[in-house]
């Protein structure tokens, strides 16, 4: 799976956090990463919040996301070079200072850079790839490897090596297994169209449920 960078600028207002948040929930369901969506979408609060607070309402920002080997790594740009967030051991009563507390609490690494325009502010998250492009291993996916292990004899066959001819040969074998259901189904009179449908249905909910209800059913 290829993830490019992304990037979104915003505005430092309070309802643009929430915007943020689903922006993050999507891409990350598209990239097929829901299981730190919790995690990214608290550090996209608190680095946009913080900006809000210490850079001051209304300032032009970009929030930027990209992928630094198997890690989820979030960026918030803002032109302020001297508004720098700091770790504070804020107790639960005070007013400010647990922003920064709670990225650093889920983030594998946090850190600041200084530009000569801008400062971005950053993090990364733990995503459980076992390689940049690859996938985690969700139920669904593992019961893939499974069949595709006993139909090929290869094992792993998704991850049989880089590059376009690798994936090319694997899309082949994921493609020979669901024709071979199709021709299990027709024989047992089943009706292939509706069982397809009724397959990208469900796989749209599954998908659905990460990409905050955003179907990416192909059009007719």
């Amino acid at each position: 799976m290829m993830r490019k960078p992304w990037d979104f600028a915003f505005t430092a207002e309070p309802t643009e956090v929430a915007v943020l948040r689903r922006a993050m929930r999507m891409h990350l369901g598209i990239w097929g990463l829901p299981e730190v969506s919790d995690e990214a979408q608290l550090c996209v609060s608190e680095l946009a919040s913080n900006v809000i607070t210490h850079v001051g309402l209304g300032t032009p920002a970009i929030l930027a996301v990209s992928m630094n080997g198997m890690h989820l790594r979030i960026e918030v740009h803002d032109p302020d070079t001297r508004a720098l967030p700091t770790l504070l051991d804020a107790h639960i009563d005070a007013e400010g200072g647990r922003g920064m507390a709670l990225v650093d609490a889920v983030a594998a690494r946090w850190g600041v850079q200084l530009r000569p325009d801008r400062k971005i502010t950053w993090c990364e998250l733990v995503t459980g790839l076992r390689s940049p492009n690859g996938h985690v291993e969700g139920p669904g996916v593992q019961r893939a490897e499974t069949l595709l292990e006993f139909h090929t004899g290869v094992r792993s066959p998704c991850q049989p090596g880089p590059g376009r001819v690798g994936r090319a040969m694997a899309e082949e074998s994921v493609i020979a297994v669901i024709t071979d259901f199709l021709h299990w189904l027709r024989a047992h009179g089943c009706d292939v169209d509706e069982a397809l449908d009724r397959a990208q249905t469900r796989y749209d909910v599954e998908l659905g449920s990460c990409c905050d209800g955003v179907s990416r059913r192909p059009s007719a």
